[in-house]
Protein backbone atom coordinates (compact mmCIF):
# COMPACT_ATOMS: atom_id res chain seq x y z
CA UNK A 1 0.00 0.00 0.00
CA UNK A 2 1.33 3.39 -0.93
CA UNK A 3 1.77 5.90 1.89
CA UNK A 4 -0.54 8.88 2.01
CA UNK A 5 1.38 11.86 0.81
CA UNK A 6 0.77 15.55 1.26
CA UNK A 7 -1.37 17.44 -1.19
CA UNK A 8 -0.11 19.23 -4.22
CA UNK A 9 0.14 22.48 -2.34
CA UNK A 10 2.07 20.93 0.47
CA UNK A 11 -0.89 20.68 2.84
CA UNK A 12 -1.03 18.18 5.71
CA UNK A 13 -1.84 14.51 5.02
CA UNK A 14 -5.49 13.45 5.01
CA UNK A 15 -5.23 11.62 8.32
CA UNK A 16 -4.27 14.88 10.03
CA UNK A 17 -7.42 16.73 8.94
CA UNK A 18 -9.94 17.56 11.71
CA UNK A 19 -12.91 15.21 12.08
CA UNK A 20 -16.50 16.38 11.46
CA UNK A 21 -17.09 16.50 15.22
CA UNK A 22 -14.15 18.89 15.55
CA UNK A 23 -15.55 21.04 12.76
CA UNK A 24 -18.83 21.30 14.66
CA UNK A 25 -17.06 23.12 17.42
CA UNK A 26 -15.82 25.86 15.13
CA UNK A 27 -17.64 29.13 15.69
CA UNK A 28 -20.55 29.74 13.31
CA UNK A 29 -20.22 32.49 10.72
CA UNK A 30 -21.86 35.84 11.19
CA UNK A 31 -25.63 36.09 10.59
CA UNK A 32 -26.85 36.58 7.07
CA UNK A 33 -28.16 39.93 5.82
CA UNK A 34 -31.83 40.53 6.46
CA UNK A 35 -32.73 40.35 2.77
CA UNK A 36 -31.08 36.95 2.41
CA UNK A 37 -32.52 35.65 5.67
CA UNK A 38 -36.02 36.68 4.59
CA UNK A 39 -35.65 34.79 1.32
CA UNK A 40 -34.66 31.54 3.05
CA UNK A 41 -37.31 29.09 4.15
CA UNK A 42 -36.92 25.96 6.27
CA UNK A 43 -39.37 23.22 5.40
CA UNK A 44 -40.47 22.60 9.00
CA UNK A 45 -41.51 26.22 9.52
CA UNK A 46 -44.25 28.47 8.20
CA UNK A 47 -42.69 30.49 5.42
CA UNK A 48 -42.41 34.24 5.46
CA UNK A 49 -43.06 36.20 2.26
CA UNK A 50 -40.43 38.41 0.72
CA UNK A 51 -43.10 40.82 -0.55
CA UNK A 52 -45.88 42.54 1.39
CA UNK A 53 -49.09 40.88 2.50
CA UNK A 54 -52.69 42.05 2.73
CA UNK A 55 -54.69 41.05 5.84
CA UNK A 56 -57.60 38.73 5.06
CA UNK A 57 -59.94 40.22 7.66
CA UNK A 58 -60.06 36.89 9.52
CA UNK A 59 -57.58 36.68 12.39
CA UNK A 60 -57.77 32.87 12.48
CA UNK A 61 -56.83 32.66 8.80
CA UNK A 62 -54.06 35.27 9.02
CA UNK A 63 -52.26 33.17 11.64
CA UNK A 64 -52.11 30.22 9.24
CA UNK A 65 -50.86 32.14 6.19
CA UNK A 66 -47.18 32.96 5.61
CA UNK A 67 -46.61 36.55 6.65
CA UNK A 68 -50.11 36.87 8.08
CA UNK A 69 -52.23 37.59 5.01
CA UNK A 70 -52.72 37.36 1.25
CA UNK A 71 -49.35 37.60 -0.52
CA UNK A 72 -48.89 40.58 -2.84
CA UNK A 73 -47.10 40.07 -6.12
CA UNK A 74 -48.09 36.40 -6.11
CA UNK A 75 -50.88 34.03 -7.13
CA UNK A 76 -53.51 32.70 -4.74
CA UNK A 77 -55.97 30.06 -5.92
CA UNK A 78 -59.46 30.10 -4.40
CA UNK A 79 -61.23 26.81 -5.12
CA UNK A 80 -65.01 26.71 -4.78
CA UNK A 81 -67.77 24.22 -5.47
CA UNK A 82 -69.97 26.75 -7.25
CA UNK A 83 -68.94 30.18 -8.48
CA UNK A 84 -70.36 33.44 -7.05
CA UNK A 85 -71.53 31.82 -3.81
CA UNK A 86 -68.68 32.15 -1.35
CA UNK A 87 -65.49 33.49 -2.94
CA UNK A 88 -66.35 37.18 -2.53
CA UNK A 89 -67.29 36.57 1.11
CA UNK A 90 -63.72 35.44 1.62
CA UNK A 91 -62.10 38.23 -0.39
CA UNK A 92 -64.40 41.16 0.44
CA UNK A 93 -62.19 42.52 3.23
CA UNK A 94 -59.12 42.61 0.98
CA UNK A 95 -61.11 44.32 -1.78
CA UNK A 96 -62.45 46.88 0.69
CA UNK A 97 -58.92 47.70 1.89
CA UNK A 98 -57.66 48.36 -1.61
CA UNK A 99 -60.63 50.40 -2.81
CA UNK A 100 -60.71 52.52 0.35
CA UNK A 101 -57.06 53.35 -0.28
CA UNK A 102 -57.92 54.55 -3.79
CA UNK A 103 -56.53 51.48 -5.58
CA UNK A 104 -58.48 49.84 -8.40
CA UNK A 105 -59.52 46.20 -8.25
CA UNK A 106 -60.17 44.25 -11.44
CA UNK A 107 -62.84 41.54 -11.68
CA UNK A 108 -62.27 39.34 -14.72
CA UNK A 109 -65.26 37.33 -15.90
CA UNK A 110 -67.35 37.06 -12.71
CA UNK A 111 -70.30 34.66 -13.19
CA UNK A 112 -72.77 37.35 -12.15
CA UNK A 113 -72.75 41.10 -12.56
CA UNK A 114 -71.34 42.88 -9.46
CA UNK A 115 -74.13 44.14 -7.19
CA UNK A 116 -73.20 47.68 -6.15
CA UNK A 117 -75.51 47.98 -3.08
CA UNK A 118 -74.26 44.68 -1.69
CA UNK A 119 -70.65 45.71 -2.25
CA UNK A 120 -71.20 48.96 -0.37
CA UNK A 121 -72.47 46.97 2.63
CA UNK A 122 -69.07 45.26 2.70
CA UNK A 123 -67.24 48.60 2.72
CA UNK A 124 -66.22 48.35 -0.94
CA UNK A 125 -66.08 51.49 -3.05
CA UNK A 126 -67.65 50.31 -6.31
CA UNK A 127 -66.16 53.28 -8.14
CA UNK A 128 -62.74 51.61 -7.83
CA UNK A 129 -63.93 48.32 -9.36
CA UNK A 130 -63.16 47.48 -12.98
CA UNK A 131 -65.48 44.79 -14.37
CA UNK A 132 -64.05 42.91 -17.36
CA UNK A 133 -67.01 41.14 -18.99
CA UNK A 134 -65.51 38.16 -20.85
CA UNK A 135 -66.87 34.66 -21.34
CA UNK A 136 -64.62 32.35 -23.35
CA UNK A 137 -61.62 30.70 -21.61
CA UNK A 138 -59.26 32.29 -24.12
CA UNK A 139 -60.57 35.81 -23.48
CA UNK A 140 -60.55 35.29 -19.72
CA UNK A 141 -56.92 34.20 -19.77
CA UNK A 142 -55.81 36.96 -22.14
CA UNK A 143 -57.50 39.69 -20.09
CA UNK A 144 -56.01 38.31 -16.88
CA UNK A 145 -52.50 38.20 -18.33
CA UNK A 146 -52.72 41.79 -19.56
CA UNK A 147 -53.93 43.09 -16.20
CA UNK A 148 -51.31 41.16 -14.25
CA UNK A 149 -48.58 42.15 -16.67
CA UNK A 150 -49.52 45.83 -16.32
CA UNK A 151 -49.13 45.61 -12.53
CA UNK A 152 -51.09 48.78 -11.82
CA UNK A 153 -54.08 47.28 -9.99
CA UNK A 154 -54.41 46.93 -6.25
CA UNK A 155 -55.77 43.42 -6.78
CA UNK A 156 -56.85 41.20 -9.67
CA UNK A 157 -59.59 38.58 -9.24
CA UNK A 158 -60.13 36.29 -12.21
CA UNK A 159 -62.60 33.43 -12.65
CA UNK A 160 -60.80 30.79 -14.69
CA UNK A 161 -62.79 27.55 -14.84
CA UNK A 162 -60.59 26.19 -17.66
CA UNK A 163 -56.86 26.88 -17.47
CA UNK A 164 -53.80 24.68 -17.96
CA UNK A 165 -50.89 24.18 -15.57
CA UNK A 166 -48.38 25.94 -17.82
CA UNK A 167 -50.70 28.96 -18.09
CA UNK A 168 -50.88 29.22 -14.30
CA UNK A 169 -47.10 29.01 -14.18
CA UNK A 170 -46.88 31.93 -16.60
CA UNK A 171 -49.32 33.96 -14.49
CA UNK A 172 -47.24 33.29 -11.39
CA UNK A 173 -44.17 34.70 -13.14
CA UNK A 174 -46.10 37.77 -14.30
CA UNK A 175 -47.66 38.30 -10.85
CA UNK A 176 -44.34 39.55 -9.47
CA UNK A 177 -45.04 42.82 -11.29
CA UNK A 178 -48.31 43.38 -9.41
CA UNK A 179 -48.50 45.67 -6.40
CA UNK A 180 -51.30 43.64 -4.83
CA UNK A 181 -52.48 40.03 -4.72
CA UNK A 182 -53.74 38.07 -7.72
CA UNK A 183 -56.61 35.65 -7.06
CA UNK A 184 -57.64 32.87 -9.43
CA UNK A 185 -61.11 31.46 -8.71
CA UNK A 186 -61.22 27.86 -9.93
CA UNK A 187 -63.58 24.88 -9.45
CA UNK A 188 -63.14 22.53 -6.51
CA UNK A 189 -62.53 19.53 -8.78
CA UNK A 190 -58.98 20.76 -9.59
CA UNK A 191 -57.87 20.48 -5.95
CA UNK A 192 -55.78 17.39 -6.74
CA UNK A 193 -54.11 18.94 -9.81
CA UNK A 194 -50.62 20.38 -9.68
CA UNK A 195 -50.39 24.16 -9.62
CA UNK A 196 -47.60 26.75 -9.56
CA UNK A 197 -49.63 28.99 -7.23
CA UNK A 198 -47.76 29.25 -3.89
CA UNK A 199 -51.05 29.47 -1.95
CA UNK A 200 -54.22 27.44 -2.55
CA UNK A 201 -57.37 27.50 -0.40
CA UNK A 202 -60.62 25.57 -0.67
CA UNK A 203 -63.71 27.49 0.48
CA UNK A 204 -67.17 26.09 1.23
CA UNK A 205 -70.37 27.40 2.78
CA UNK A 206 -70.69 26.35 6.42
CA UNK A 207 -73.50 26.54 8.99
CA UNK A 208 -74.45 29.57 11.07
CA UNK A 209 -73.18 32.16 8.58
CA UNK A 210 -69.72 30.69 8.49
CA UNK A 211 -67.39 29.64 5.71
CA UNK A 212 -65.11 26.61 5.92
CA UNK A 213 -61.57 27.14 4.60
CA UNK A 214 -59.00 24.42 3.94
CA UNK A 215 -55.45 25.60 3.20
CA UNK A 216 -54.43 23.04 0.58
CA UNK A 217 -51.03 24.52 -0.16
CA UNK A 218 -48.86 27.08 1.58
CA UNK A 219 -45.19 27.79 2.13
CA UNK A 220 -44.69 25.69 5.22
CA UNK A 221 -45.93 22.60 6.98
CA UNK A 222 -49.36 21.35 5.82
CA UNK A 223 -52.47 22.51 7.68
CA UNK A 224 -54.58 19.47 8.54
CA UNK A 225 -57.53 21.20 10.20
CA UNK A 226 -60.40 23.09 8.62
CA UNK A 227 -60.88 26.73 9.60
CA UNK A 228 -64.42 27.89 10.32
CA UNK A 229 -64.70 31.64 9.81
CA UNK A 230 -67.69 33.82 10.63
CA UNK A 231 -68.73 35.69 7.49
CA UNK A 232 -72.18 37.19 7.53
CA UNK A 233 -73.06 39.46 4.59
CA UNK A 234 -72.85 43.09 5.61
CA UNK A 235 -76.43 43.86 4.62
CA UNK A 236 -77.77 41.20 6.98
CA UNK A 237 -75.56 41.78 10.00
CA UNK A 238 -77.40 44.98 10.93
CA UNK A 239 -80.90 43.48 10.83
CA UNK A 240 -80.25 39.89 11.94
CA UNK A 241 -81.80 38.94 15.28
CA UNK A 242 -79.75 36.91 17.80
CA UNK A 243 -82.01 33.91 17.16
CA UNK A 244 -81.41 33.93 13.43
CA UNK A 245 -77.65 34.28 13.79
CA UNK A 246 -77.53 30.54 14.57
CA UNK A 247 -79.87 28.78 12.12
CA UNK A 248 -78.57 25.35 13.14
CA UNK A 249 -80.15 25.79 16.57
CA UNK A 250 -83.63 26.22 15.11
CA UNK A 251 -84.75 22.58 15.40
CA UNK A 252 -88.27 21.80 14.18
CA UNK A 253 -90.42 20.41 17.00
CA UNK A 254 -93.51 18.35 16.25
CA UNK A 255 -96.50 19.79 18.11
CA UNK A 256 -98.07 17.50 20.69
CA UNK A 257 -101.56 18.07 19.26
CA UNK A 258 -100.70 16.66 15.83
CA UNK A 259 -103.20 13.98 14.84
CA UNK A 260 -101.72 10.93 13.10
CA UNK A 261 -104.01 9.37 10.54
CA UNK A 262 -104.97 5.69 11.00
CA UNK A 263 -103.10 4.75 7.82
CA UNK A 264 -99.83 6.25 9.06
CA UNK A 265 -100.31 4.62 12.48
CA UNK A 266 -100.81 1.22 10.84
CA UNK A 267 -97.59 1.59 8.84
CA UNK A 268 -95.61 2.50 11.93
CA UNK A 269 -96.86 -0.65 13.69
CA UNK A 270 -95.57 -3.01 10.98
CA UNK A 271 -92.71 -5.27 12.16
CA UNK A 272 -90.30 -4.22 9.41
CA UNK A 273 -90.88 -0.54 10.19
CA UNK A 274 -90.37 -1.14 13.91
CA UNK A 275 -87.06 -2.95 13.30
CA UNK A 276 -85.71 -0.22 11.04
CA UNK A 277 -86.59 2.47 13.56
CA UNK A 278 -84.54 0.90 16.35
CA UNK A 279 -81.16 2.53 17.07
Amino acid sequence: MLPISAGLDGASPLHSLPSPTQNAGVSAPASLPHEVEAALWRGDQLGGPVAEVLPTGFATLDVELPGGGWPCGSLTEVLVRQFSIVELRLLSHAIAQQTSAGRSVALVGPPLAPHAPGLRHEGIDERQLVWIDVETPRDRLWATEQLVKGGSFGAVIAWLPLVRAEQIRRLQVLASRCKGPVFLCRPEVVAQDASAAPLRVLVRVDTDWQIAVDVLKRKGVPLEQTLHLTSMPGGLSKIMTPRLRYPSRLMPIEPSHVVVSPAVAAVRQRPEFAESSEP
